[in-house]
């Protein structure tokens, strides 16, 4: 069954790109931005991620922590992260247990035959874990609606 907004957000526990585990629990009493993006090292997930480490200024205005996550490696996080200087966790879903939890898993990715990679999604969870704003994107070149995350933590506030 689908999530939608106002059930409560799946738990996970998935690898950071410091290779510790990180938790949704770990975040309660703070909004969360959940991403999910298909693949490090791309343009569009570049992209998508350079757009929230230069605004992540505006999201923690809005009392907002930002995870991103993907079903590469912990190892190619850290090595993407550090490319790119995020200044928030990459976490690895090899597993692929929240992408499906979140709707956000492609049994067949649309490009090279792939199966298994994480859709491009955002997820706006409140402080009580509950989810307040989903977009799954239709395509993987598409980008989340940035405007209506932040609209919707400015509402939580």
């Amino acid at each position: 069954m689908a999530l939608k907004v106002g059930d409560k957000a799946p738990a996970f526990t998935l690898i950071s790109d410091e290779k510790k585990p990180v938790s949704l629990k770990d975040y309660e009493g703070k909004n969360v931005i959940l991403l999910f993006f298909p693949l490090a090292f791309t343009g569009v997930c570049t992209a998508e991620l350079c757009s929230m480490r230069d605004n992540i200024g505006v999201y923690e205005g809005l009392d907002a922590a930002i995870l991103a996550v993907s079903v590469d490696s912990a190892f190619t996080l850290e090595q993407f992260k550090a490319k790119e200087k995020y200044n928030f966790p990459l976490l690895s879903d090899f597993n692929k247990e929240a992408s499906r939890a979140y709707d956000s898993l492609y049994e067949e990715f649309p490009a090279f035959g792939m199966q298994g990679v994480s859709k491009r999604s955002a997820y706006v969870i409140d402080k009580e874990g509950v989810i307040q704003y989903k977009e799954i994107c239709a395509s993987p070149g598409d980008i989340p609606n940035f405007d209506k995350l932040k609209e919707t933590l400015s509402s939580l506030n």
